[in-house]
């Protein structure tokens, strides 16, 4: 039976994750802040349901020896390293703990396996973000790296940290650089769930109102639980190679704004209203992927339509 290890996997894509990996007969093991074991019924909600098929360690990104034991301990043959401080707007107001947590994290993990667990296989979760101010449309994997933001620039570090190791010492290390990828797990300070959940509160009567920054932000938005099938079948190959996981089509906010109101049959332009506090300091404008390579050398493709997996995030809310 293989071992896997997810850190993150407290998060939305790192439930996603270990329920496709024990579908796949894993023996899978999530790194944990120890606070998440003192408080698991707030901190653990999306992976309750696993609790008794899952093995959870307490470690901290920011610790070296945390992380090499767990490492030493699980001997995983396969690591996704998906934790980090991953909110875009967070990381201008403390871009200091997002370069601590982010690239000191990435080259903690790569270390530990390098020493304690060499055949290990590993994956970083890069972003979208680490094209930033793009430089063409779409972007593929050799497309150069513009970072708008404390969080982009900590995702390139961890490219080519991810990248440095598997050259310098052979390493199976890759990345999958992932564009935007929702689900109805998402948190609620990203701007899609923070649209799916005041819409419903609108529609139940416990809001009034919609406050977002640029209505015109294009970005590739996919379903996460496809995306962390990308993630499996990026340390299946013999050999290991970054790839973007992508829809390949873009929306504007205004356009996801608007397929949520419909569904619930209101009119955005009643409620929206854009506020200067939400424009980031150094925007970026439009982000779409070129899935080429992994449609081809993995034989993924995104399945769920843009309005499809807005309707379904729009339910979710209405029935919590």
């Amino acid at each position: 039976m293989k071992k896997a290890l997810i850190t993150g996997i407290t998060g939305q894509d790192g439930s996603y994750l270990a329920e496709l990996l024990l579908e796949k007969g894993y023996e899978v093991h999530g790194l944990v802040r120890r606070v998440a074991i003192e408080d698991p019924e707030h901190r653990l909600g999306r992976i309750r349901h696993l609790a008794k098929q899952v093995q959870l360690h307490p470690a901290s990104l920011e610790s070296y020896p945390s992380l090499f034991n767990v490492i030493r301990k699980v001997q995983p043959d396969e690591c996704y390293h998906l934790a980090a401080q991953s909110f875009v707007s967070y990381s201008f107001e403390d871009e200091f703990s997002t370069f601590n947590i982010n690239i000191n994290g990435t080259h903690f993990m790569l270390s530990s396996i390098k020493q304690v667990a060499p055949e290990c296989r590993f994956y970083f979760a890069g972003s979208s973000e680490m094209f930033g101010k793009v430089h063409e449309v779409p972007q593929n994997e050799d497309t150069q790296f513009h970072p708008r933001s404390a969080y982009g620039i900590t995702k390139v570090a961890g490219f080519h940290l991810t990248r440095n190791y598997r050259e310098a010492y052979g390493m199976k290390a890759a990345s999958g650089i992932l564009y935007n990828h929702e689900s109805p797990r998402r948190g609620y300070e990203f701007v899609t769930r923070k649209i799916t959940s005041t819409v419903a509160k609108i529609t139940q009567g416990k809001a009034t109102e919609l406050r977002l920054g640029n209505l015109d932000a294009k970005r590739d938005w996919g379903y996460a639980k496809e995306y962390v099938e990308a993630m499996w079948l990026i340390l299946q190959q013999e050999e290991p190679r970054d790839y973007v996981i992508a829809t390949g089509e873009t929306h504007s906010v205004r356009d996801f704004v608007d397929a949520a109101f419909s569904h619930v049959g209101l009119d955005y332009r009643e409620y929206v209203k854009t506020d200067d506090i939400f424009y980031r300091p150094a925007e970026v404008d439009i982000l779409l992927g070129d899935p080429a390579r992994a449609n081809s050398e993995l034989g993924w493709k995104a399945a769920t339509r843009f309005e499809d997996l807005v309707r379904m995030m729009v339910d979710a809310d209405l029935a919590v």
